[in-house]
């Protein structure tokens, strides 16, 4: 009983703290609202399926991403099956595609959300993974240990990443 018990508190400290994270991690991988909410349960699911598994090797919020990671690549990996490999595009050479409004145009928060999501949902899995990890604060080495990566290409990521991102929010040249 005991173990379940602590098994409860941890569950209840990640919702409590990394819930509404979990939501945009899952609203940036999933553009469909039901299977977007399926993808959220899916990874809180998981979270509480492996919560006995968890050893303290690194910190819960750690451990708690990398669980997240996992279930969006593997639903990920399912809808890379339907989608062929030239729909997803290198990092350097993605040019902005949403031209409506840029942040100064922008008449509220919504828009300017909605458009760094287009432009990280056009980002190959792995790039979108750092993005959004770097948007919620997680360390690089944190996010090196979530991904796989390497801590500099973490960091290498990030840098190209953010410039693309800068890019994708300059006002179109003037006539």
């Amino acid at each position: 009983m005991p173990q379940r018990a602590k098994r409860e508190a941890q569950y209840r400290s990640i919702a409590d703290r990394q819930g509404a994270a979990i939501a945009r991690l899952a609203a940036v991988y999933e553009k469909d609202p039901a299977l977007r909410q399926d993808l959220e349960q899916d990874i809180h699911l998981h979270l509480w399926r492996s919560l006995d598994s968890f050893r303290e090797q690194c910190s819960l919020s750690t451990w708690t991403w990398r669980v997240a990671h996992n279930v969006c690549a593997r639903h990920v990996d399912k809808a890379v099956r339907s989608r062929s490999a030239g729909d997803w595009i290198d990092i350097d050479s993605v040019e902005p595609a949403d031209h409506r409004a840029t942040p100064e145009q922008a008449t509220g928060t919504a828009l300017t959300l909605e458009r760094l999501y287009t432009l990280i949902d056009r980002l190959r899995p792995i790039d979108r993974q750092v993005v959004l990890l770097y948007l919620e604060d997680v360390e690089a080495e944190a996010i090196a240990e979530v991904t796989g990566l390497s801590p500099g290409a973490v960091a290498t990521r990030i840098h190209r990443i953010k410039a693309l991102l800068a890019q994708g929010f300059q006002p179109e040249a003037a006539s």
